[in-house]
C-alpha cells in the first residue's frame, strides 16, 4: 500500500490510536466489528435502528434477516457451502451464531431468526471493545467500514455518492440470468456482435457476444410461456417502479408480441455465420467474465420465480441444458458499482481507511455479505496496524468473489452471489460436474489455508487482542 493509496493525511500512530467506526449492524456491519475488536482495536457499531427504521427490518437486534431463514447449503460441492468453509477458517462469528441457532433443514443452514439475531446481539454487546450507538450516520470519515446494505439511508447515500461520484451508487437492481459456457449448445448459439461493431479483446473470431437464434414457432411458444409463468411478489419495500433501463423481460412482452423483437431479441444484424441469414428473433449473451465461464443474458431482468425461470429460459435454442449461475431479480438494493468505485480490498480510492462490505458493495446474499464484512475487518485492522490489505487468492470462492468486483465491467456492473463460474478453472478438464466440484472445494480450502499461514491472518488476531 502506497502513501497515495491510503491518502488520509494522518501519521499511522494517530490512526491506530483512533476508535474505529463500523456503520450498519446487519451481518456485515456485525462481523466487521467483531474481527476487528479481536485483533484489539476499540470499534463503535452505528445501528440506526430503533431510532431510524426502515420499511424492511421489524426490531432493534442486530444481525436480523429480512428475507429467507437460510444461509443456504453446507455442502462443500455447493458455492455457498464452500464459501462457508472457508469463512469457518477465518473465524466467522456470524457462522457461529447461526450454528447455535440452526433449525432442520436438510443439509441447508437455516436459522430460528430470533435466535440468531438474539445470539448476534449478545456478542457484540459482551464484547467490551465494541460499544454499539444507535442513530443514523449521515456523514462519512475514517477509519471506518461502511455496511449499511441495500437499505441505506438517503442521508448517508448523499454522502457516499459526495465520497465516490455520483455515479457510483445505484438504487435499483435490474438483474439479468447467468448461465455457464459449458452448458450453452454451440452447435445451436452463435458468436458475432451486431454488425459486426464489437469484438472481444484479443479475439479474432469477430463476436462479442453468444447469440441464441429463434425461429417464429420457437418465438412464439417462448412468449407464450413468458407471458404465462408466475411471478414473485416480495415485501411491500421491495416494490419498485420500472424505468424503461430495468423493465422486467415479461413486462416488456405484455406490450405487445413484437415488442421483445424490436428490443433486447432484435435479430437484425446479426446473421448467422452458417447461414449468412437473419433469424426471426435472437437472445444474445454477453461475457461476464475474464475467463468466458460466465454469460449473462442480455435484457433478461425478471420477477418471474425461480423455477419459472428454468423453465421458461430453457426454452431458448441452445440454452435447453443451461446451468444457472445466478437468476435474475429486480428489487430495491443501493448498491456500489465497486469496479468504477472502489479499490481492490473495496476500499475508497483515495483513502485505504474507508472500507465498505456488504451487499452495498454489490454481493448477493446473507454469506456473502457476511464474508466481505469478514475481510473488511480483517483488511482494515492489518491497515491500522501498518500492513498492506490482502485478499484470498481467486482459487477461493471469496477470493473469486473479490476478484470479480475489481474486474467486472462497470459499464454492466451487476450484483453477484457465490457461484463456481467465478473461480479459477482447474488445471485439467473434468467432465463429471460432482467431481469437479469437489476438486475446486479441496482446492480452495488448501489455498486458503495456505494463504492464511503466510499472511498471519489469524496470527495478528491472537496477538494484537492478547
Amino acid at each position: 500500500m502506497t502513501t497515495g493509496e491510503a491518502g488520509s493525511g494522518k501519521r499511522e500512530a494517530e490512526i491506530n490510536q483512533s476508535v474505529v467506526k463500523v456503520v450498519g449492524g446487519g451481518l456485515a456491519g456485525s462481523e466487521a466489528a467483531w474481527q476487528l475488536a479481536k485483533r484489539g482495536f476499540d470499534v463503535t457499531l452505528h445501528e440506526m435502528r430503533p431510532v431510524t427504521t426502515t420499511p424492511a427490518h421489524k426490531t432493534d437486534r442486530l444481525a436480523e434477516l429480512v428475507c429467507s431463514n437460510t444461509f443456504k447449503s453446507t455442502e462443500l460441492t455447493n458455492a455457498h457451502g464452500l464459501l462457508k468453509a472457508e469463512m469457518r477458517l477465518l473465524g466467522s462469528m456470524i457462522l457461529e451464531a447461526a450454528d447455535s441457532a440452526r433449525v432442520a433443514a436438510g443439509s441447508a443452514l437455516a436459522v430460528d431468526r430470533d435466535v440468531f439475531s438474539d445470539a448476534v446481539t449478545a456478542r457484540i454487546a459482551g464484547e467490551p471493545r465494541i460499544e454499539v450507538i444507535r442513530g443514523e450516520v449521515s456523514e462519512i470519515d475514517s477509519p471506518a467500514i461502511i455496511a449499511t446494505g441495500p437499505l441505506t439511508s438517503d442521508n448517508l447515500a448523499q454522502a457516499i455518492r459526495s465520497k465516490l461520484g455520483v455515479g457510483a451508487l445505484a438504487f435499483y437492481d435490474a438483474i439479468a440470468p447467468i448461465v455457464s459456457r459449458e452448458s450453452i449448445d454451440e452447435s445451436i448459439a452463435f458468436r458475432v456482435s451486431r454488425y459486426g461493431k464489437e469484438t472481444m479483446e484479443g479475439s479474432d473470431d469477430g463476436g462479442a457476444y453468444l447469440n441464441c437464434p429463434m425461429s417464429r414457432e420457437q418465438y412464439e411458444a417462448f412468449l407464450d410461456a413468458l407471458l404465462s409463468a408466475d411471478q414473485f411478489h416480495g415485501h411491500e419495500f421491495d416494490e419498485v417502479p420500472y424505468f424503461e433501463g430495468c423493465m422486467p423481460v415479461e413486462v416488456m412482452a405484455q406490450r405487445g408480441r413484437d415488442t421483445l423483437r424490436f428490443g433486447p431479441l432484435k435479430p437484425v444484424g446479426l446473421p448467422d455465420p452458417r447461414t449468412g441469414r437473419e433469424a426471426f428473433a435472437v437472445v444474445q449473451l454477453r461475457q461476464e467474465d475474464r475467463a468466458g465461464r460466465m454469460w449473462n443474458l442480455v435484457g433478461f431482468q425478471t420477477r418471474l420465480r425461480i423455477p419459472e425461470q428454468q423453465r421458461v429460459l430453457r426454452m431458448i435454442p441452445g440454452l435447453e441444458g443451461a446451468e444457472f449461475l445466478r437468476y435474475g431479480s429486480i428489487h430495491r438494493n443501493s448498491y456500489l458499482n465497486s469496479p468504477g468505485a472502489l479499490s481492490p480490498h473495496l476500499a475508497a480510492r483515495d483513502d485505504a481507511t474507508l472500507l465498505f462490505a456488504g451487499q452495498i458493495t454489490g454481493v448477493e446474499g446473507y454469506t456473502e455479505s457476511s464474508a466481505t464484512g469478514l475481510l473488511a475487518g480483517i483488511n482494515l485492522a492489518r491497515i491500522l496496524g501498518g500492513d498492506e490489505p490482502v485478499i484470498p487468492p481467486s482459487t477461493t470462492m471469496l477470493g473469486a468473489l473479490y476478484r470479480y468486483m475489481r474486474e467486472a465491467d462497470p459499464r454492466h456492473f451487476q450484483p453477484m452471489n457465490a457461484n463456481f463460474g467465478l473461480l479459477d478453472d482447474l488445471p485439467v478438464t473434468v467432465r463429471d460436474k460432482e467431481k469437479k466440484r469437489e476438486m475446486f472445494a479441496e482446492r480452495a480450502l488448501s489455498d486458503m489455508r495456505a494463504w492464511i499461514e503466510a499472511n498471519g491472518v489469524l496470527d495478528a488476531c491472537v496477538a494484537r487482542a492478547s
